[in-house]
């Protein structure tokens, strides 16, 4: 499966990733011979102003991306607003995740919920993960497929300490100003939870098959965001997801809608906030600019 909006959402949820590896660097020297315009919107009312900005939540180490026009709003803004406040202890988000994705009785092996053409490669990840089998087997099918999610991204290097968020948060951190969340992390992983379960067996089965070509992929979809390039970023994202309606309405649409009537609330807040969520959700006809225009308010693009 190439790398998409699933893995990147995963990504937010779990400190699972480990250093990047030397082999995966290559993408990101190519991505930086370009130059960084990651794309900004801008939405006004009266006194309040909010800018949103996408975000990769993994990146590989040292790749440069900030601008002087994003310096410049992370130095105007007054409060940072991301997609949830994660705690900095790993732990504890590994314990929600494992609270919440316990099945509550007997279920199927894991290797049972997945098409069998998948269960080599099943059995194989399950070695790189540093949780048994077992452990597994008693997962609902898309826990399961998030803690597996960590052990695919070795090969991207990339590191969620790399991310934008881990950058931003240090930012306002430094200049005390304070950080928020569109949800909670519980919330996050119960969209999850909610979908059915032949979407969750779709998840499972695109993290665990992978391409040797997922390196070069990704650093194409680095390429677009960190060029600003939304046609790329929404093809980038959109390539897998496209096979399930109902996956996307969970994870992109009915998550925009919510965001898109919390960004309204917080227009009636005086003052300038950042608004940094993933690029995957502000690209495309579900974007929370798109939620935005039905609420009455445009979203003006600023860099």
């Amino acid at each position: 499966m190439k790398l998409t909006r699933w893995r990147a959402v995963a990504a937010a949820f779990l400190a699972l990733l480990q250093p990047a590896l030397p082999s995966a660097l290559l993408a990101r020297q190519q991505v930086a011979k370009a130059p960084a315009h990651p794309a900004i919107w801008r939405v006004q009312k009266g006194p309040s102003t909010i800018y949103l900005f996408g975000t990769i939540h993994a990146l590989p180490p040292g790749l440069e991306w900030e601008t002087p026009e994003v310096r410049q709003v992370v130095g105007q803004a007054d409060r940072l607003v991301l997609e949830a406040v994660i705690d900095q202890d790993p732990a504890k988000s590994a314990a929600a995740l494992f609270k919440m994705g316990t099945a509550p009785g007997p279920i199927p092996p894991l290797a049972d919920r997945i098409d069998p053409k998948y269960r080599d490669a099943l059995a194989a990840l399950e070695k790189k993960s540093s949780v048994p089998a077992g452990t597994l087997d008693k997962l609902k099918t898309w826990a399961a497929g998030m803690v597996l999610f960590g052990a695919t991204v070795q090969t991207l290097g990339v590191n969620s300490a790399d991310g934008v968020e881990e950058r931003l948060k240090a930012q306002f951190r430094a200049q005390n100003k304070p950080i928020e969340g569109l949800e909670t992390l519980e919330q996050q992983l119960g969209f999850f939870d909610t979908m059915p379960e032949p979407e969750q067996r779709q998840f499972l089965e695109g993290v665990v098959d992978q391409k040797s070509d997922d390196a070069a992929d990704f650093g194409k979809m680095l390429g677009a965001w960190r060029e600003g390039n939304e046609k790329g970023i929404a093809k980038s994202f959109d390539k897998d997801m496209k096979k399930s309606q109902a996956l996307r309405n969970v994870l992109i649409a009915r998550r925009n809608a919510h965001w898109a009537d919390a960004i309204v609330a917080r227009l009636h807040q005086p003052g300038t906030q950042l608004v940094a969520v993933g690029a995957g959700h502000l690209v495309g006809t579900d974007s929370v600019q798109a939620m935005l225009a039905r609420l009455g308010y445009q979203a003006a693009r600023v860099e």
